[in-house]
């Protein structure tokens, strides 16, 4: 079998099992497997391959067309242009996620050395891309997952990003520190949604995803608790699910004293991040 053969079986299997993108994904898993770029990957077509690297090709295929997603699969997710490594224990950053990482870093723009906190953190991919992007920032990455900052661990190593990585539930994790800007993607679905995501979605940490019965609990903690942790005209930037930003930005006005506050919409017009200023 040649690289093209099997590229064409990958991408009639994973049409039979659903998958939305099975051409890319097809292309994707042997681009890893072969270690080729795109263009080498088009013109070694009628190379063929060995039982080895054909059962490696195979085993991955069918974890793809199981529903697993393809990042897991692969190890990695690229997230402003920086790839972190993500496995199960994370939620896969996604574009959606990078409106709210570039407001946060144009909010900062002009601050000498801010501090900034990473609320449920994840992977690190937001604290880790301010960082890299505002190397005077002084970052902190919080989450109640241990299993979670292993991984954020991991992702600032690699990435040579110099932040402090701290356990705990919420606010918690900081004791009393302050912040210049606190940066949270919280779990936001709603509970009685989760069963119905999409197959690939149910591979993701439930913790990452449960927002409570409306969607909103985690937000409604954070609203409460984040004026004892905001510096004086400090920022807040959440990210919400669609629908949800009326009613955050209400939680923000009704228990941070702001100067200002809005909200932004993503690459596709979504109401995306909820965000304001404290007084």
């Amino acid at each position: 079998m040649t690289i093209g053969d099997w590229l064409r079986h990958a991408a009639e299997t994973l049409t039979e099992s659903g998958s939305p993108d099975p051409q890319v994904d097809s292309k994707w898993i042997a681009e890893d497997i072969l270690r080729m770029t795109p263009s080498e990957l088009h013109f070694q077509l009628d190379r063929a391959l060995d039982a080895g690297t054909y059962a490696q090709l195979e085993t991955l295929l069918k974890r793809r067309a199981n529903g697993e997603p393809l990042q897991y699969i692969l190890g990695g997710a690229y997230f402003m242009g920086l790839r972190f490594s993500v496995d199960k224990r994370v939620l896969i950053p996604r574009q959606d996620t990078e409106t709210l990482a570039e407001s946060a870093i144009i909010a900062l723009r002009g601050m000498k050395k801010p501090r900034v906190l990473d609320l449920c953190t994840g992977s690190g991919a937001i604290g880790i891309s301010i960082k890299t992007l505002i190397p005077s920032a002084d970052v902190t990455l919080a989450d109640v997952s241990r299993d979670a900052l292993d991984v954020a661990h991991k992702n600032a190593h690699d990435l040579n990003a110099d932040v402090d990585v701290r356990h705990g539930d919420l606010f918690k994790a900081v004791g009393r520190d302050q912040f210049d800007l606190i940066a949270s993607n919280p779990p936001y679905i709603p509970r009685g949604d989760i069963d119905a995501l999409q197959k690939e979605v149910q591979y993701e940490p439930l913790l990452a995803l449960d927002g409570g019965e409306d969607g909103l609990d985690v937000y409604r903690r954070i609203a409460k608790e984040a004026p004892a942790h905001l510096k004086p005209e400090g920022y807040v930037y959440l990210e919400v699910g669609i629908g949800q930003a009326d009613a955050v930005l209400q939680l923000i006005r009704e228990n941070i004293d702001c100067a200002e506050s809005g909200v932004i919409n993503d690459l596709n017009g979504v109401p995306r991040v909820v965000w304001a200023r404290s007084v």
